[in-house]
């Protein structure tokens, strides 16, 4: 019997499909953890999908591998044991204490803060192969040195990070589903493109399970140490009152860049009447579902539906749907030192099912959100600084038009039912988790919905002419 198995029976000994004395801390703990999903509902079944031991059993400390059904939600754990007390510190990092079973009198804690075992998940990455359900592969050609010393990234949302060394980052996915992540199979795609604006996966792993698609559990990548944040650089820029348009039209470049690789390396298709209704029918729904929850946004309703409903009427015609982000915002790029932007986290809005995040969308939904961010940044602000937000806005379409010949303004009804749908999701998110904050989508769903002006449309600039030039410095008030 292999280990793997020899955990999971161990495991389930107690019933069929549960696992033992870890559920009662694990019931307590999982709704605490910011990366999980089911906040503010009573947990009702919880169940090992599989289980493995990535360390020889007995080892001091233990590292297992549990896949969780979490009331149809998937969950990936790494879990330390340890003989109590922990040290001080792990102590933050505590589950609980098994009072019966294979570990029993031992401490249960998140493995990721151990830097033993942390420093083991990289090894099992550094060296392909098989454990019980889990696979562990890499690509030939980039070598991971031995001995990199990790550290949990703070901060997380919907995930865990690790960065080893200052080299890599290794992503852990929390809430996973089957199929092939897109934070690893875009950064796949774009780097057998040649496009150098994402940084290339270096190792991976996967959970085969029976009768599915394998399972992305994690990606390792290049660190790119020295880089800024796009949204904390903005921050800063519109704090100190500084322009920020030189940097705003070299991300649109870049942005179109990875859009362009991306439609060269996979599949593309042409939007259809029926394919733009659904689209525009899917809009309407998030709507309604949103204006249901959202008491605020009920008197703008009628408005907003007016740009879902003119991209219904306008049948779809020269719109291409792609592989794009899926979820792109300033918070999603980077600014690396040599000046460069880079785009990261592929892995699309975690709570819409990954079959859908794997779909061709239209490019536009990702400028979208590059816009509603620059308005985020821009109402972070005291006093409210638009015109700082509208010369970003702009400089970001230009530096898009560049290179690809097309100025995101000239289609105004598809971009203003994506910048629409944005605000709606964002007022949705704002109004559950933060809502302090529901000012500032709301401002964009008071513009939003009123009636359309005619657009200004900017021409693309001409090949061969001088970069975008920064337009003169206006007050931020």
């Amino acid at each position: 019997m292999s280990e793997a198995a020899s955990a999971r029976n161990r495991l389930t000994a107690d019933r069929a499909g549960g696992i033992g004395p870890l559920e009662p801390m694990l019931r307590a703990w999982l709704p605490a953890q910011r990366w999980f999903a089911g906040k503010g509902r009573t947990i009702t079944r919880l169940r090992a999908v599989s289980a493995a031991e990535l360390l020889p059993p007995g080892s001091t400390p233990g590292l297992l591998h549990l896949l969780l059904d979490v009331d149809g939600d998937c969950y990936q754990l790494l879990l330390g044991i340890r003989p109590s007390p922990l040290p001080p510190a792990l102590a933050p990092a505590l589950i609980g204490h098994a009072e019966d079973g294979p570990y029993r009198g031992r401490a249960v804690y998140e493995a990721l803060g151990d830097p033993r075992l942390a420093a083991m998940l990289l090894e099992r990455l550094r060296s392909p192969g098989t454990l019980g359900p889990l696979g562990f592969d890499r690509d030939p050609d980039a070598p991971i040195p031995a001995g990199l010393v990790p550290r949990p990234l703070s901060g997380e949302q919907t995930n865990s990070s690790l960065i080893y060394g200052d080299s890599y980052i290794l992503k852990v996915f929390r809430r996973v589903g089957p199929g092939v992540n897109p934070d690893l199979e875009l950064p796949r795609a774009l780097a057998a493109a040649g496009c150098a604006r994402v940084p290339a996966p270096v190792a991976w792993y996967e959970a085969e399970l029976p009768g599915g698609e394998p399972l992305t559990l994690g990606v390792l990548q290049p660190y790119l140490r020295g880089s800024d944040d796009g949204w904390q650089l903005a921050l800063r820029r519109l704090g100190a009152g500084a322009d920020f348009t030189s940097e705003a039209y070299a991300l649109g470049r870049a942005t179109a860049e990875v859009h362009s690789a991306l439609a060269s390396a996979l599949p593309t298709l042409a939007l259809g009447p029926e394919q733009t209704a659904r689209l525009a029918a899917g809009m309407t729904a998030r709507l309604a579902a949103t204006a249901r929850e959202v008491p605020a946004l009920r008197p703008y309703e009628a408005g907003l539906r007016g740009a879902f409903d003119a991209l219904a009427a306008s049948r779809g015609t020269g719109v291409s749907a792609q592989r794009i982000h899926g979820d792109l915002h300033l918070g999603q790029t980077l600014r690396t030192a040599d000046g460069s932007w880079a785009l990261i986290d592929f892995e699309g809005e975690p709570a819409r099912p990954l079959a859908d995040r794997r779909r061709p969308e239209p490019a536009v939904r990702d400028i979208a959100g590059i816009l509603r961010s620059f308005d985020y940044a821009a109402r972070s602000h005291r006093p409210f600084a638009p015109a700082w937000a509208d010369d970003c806005r702009g400089a970001f379409c230009e530096g898009y038009a560049r290179t690809t010949g097309r100025d995101p303004r000239e289609d105004p009804v598809l971009l203003r039912a994506y910048e629409t749908d944005k605000a709606v999701y964002e007022a949705r998110y704002e109004s559950r988790h933060r809502p302090d904050w529901l000012h500032v989508p709301m401002a964009a769903i008071r513009r939003l919905s009123e009636p359309q002006r005619p657009a200004h449309r900017m021409p693309p600039p001409t090949p061969g002419t001088t970069p975008h030039p920064k337009p003169p410095r206006r007050p931020l008030a």
